[in-house]
């Protein structure tokens, strides 16, 4: 790489990734996605991180594929290259660390798909999403056909696949897929905010819920109730249970390690 296509930086717990090709809408390269994959992993087995954040730098969040270069490929590359951006989603929804996307500006394609792999989103108000596939005769990839109808529905995400049509942040919000709005100029702020504010919970229990969760998509109810017994048995030998059990009673603020 002439310049590199990730920045990475770590703040008070926050390990913050930003996509790092701005004069591209930060469309995805090899080099990207292989240093969101090994940064998350690497984050996973890092006890000074919390919370990850994931942002773009310049106009956008992500434009996702790079539409220049997808002339050029040929079905292996393809297949390759999805390979590589599915073990990333993977990833991403593994880690028991929270993971927030700050979207700016767009988030089309791919890059829509890598803000619903993240657990929260705190997006502009003037920021819009788009999945774009449609409009160069593609499908989804990244994990878009997963998450997007478990958010709003099959009929609408039908309807924001076939159309291709950039919707507003407002839009999106309103429909639950995203969880906060912010005015553009406030967002690097509240983001950090955010992150910092879960940066200070109970990690392991963070980390338990998103996994409880995100099985329940797929879940009986029988098994989330036996899952929720188990768990629920292994926190209450934690540290950060008995450290907030002891706050509650003195009336002060937890202070969780993680533990």
């Amino acid at each position: 790489m002439s310049r590199e296509d990730l920045l990475i930086s770590k703040e008070n717990s926050v390990l913050s990734l930003t996509l790092n090709r701005p004069e591209s809408l930060n469309a995805f390269s090899p080099d990207m996605i292989l240093g969101l994959t090994n940064s998350i992993k690497d984050a996973q087995t890092d006890p000074e991180v919390k919370v990850i954040v994931l942002s773009g730098a310049g106009r956008s969040f992500s434009a996702g594929g790079d539409v220049k270069t997808m002339g050029d490929r040929t079905a292996t590359h393809a297949y390759d290259h999805i390979g590589r951006l599915n073990e990333l989603i993977l990833t991403m929804r593994n880690t028991e660390k929270p993971i927030i996307a700050a979207v700016h500006g767009f988030a089309a394609g791919a890059g829509f798909n890598l803000a619903l792999a993240c657990d929260l989103i705190i997006a502009a108000e003037d920021s819009k999403f788009a999945l774009s596939f449609s409009k160069v005769g593609l499908i989804s990839d990244g994990g878009g056909a997963y998450f997007l109808p478990r958010l709003v529905g099959p009929h609408l995400a039908k309807q924001f696949f076939f159309s291709g049509e950039p919707v507003s942040a407002k839009r999106m919000y309103e429909l639950g897929v995203i969880n906060e709005l912010v005015p553009a100029d406030l967002l690097r702020e509240e983001t950090l905010k955010l992150a910092t504010n879960l940066a200070f919970g109970p990690g392991r229990a963070y980390g338990m819920m998103k996994k409880l969760i995100d099985h329940s998509l797929t879940a009986t109810l029988d098994e989330m109730l036996e899952q929720e017994r188990i768990t629920q048995t292994m926190m209450i030998a934690t540290e950060d249970h008995q450290e907030g059990v002891a706050a509650f009673k003195e009336k002060r603020r937890p202070v969780f390690t993680g533990k």
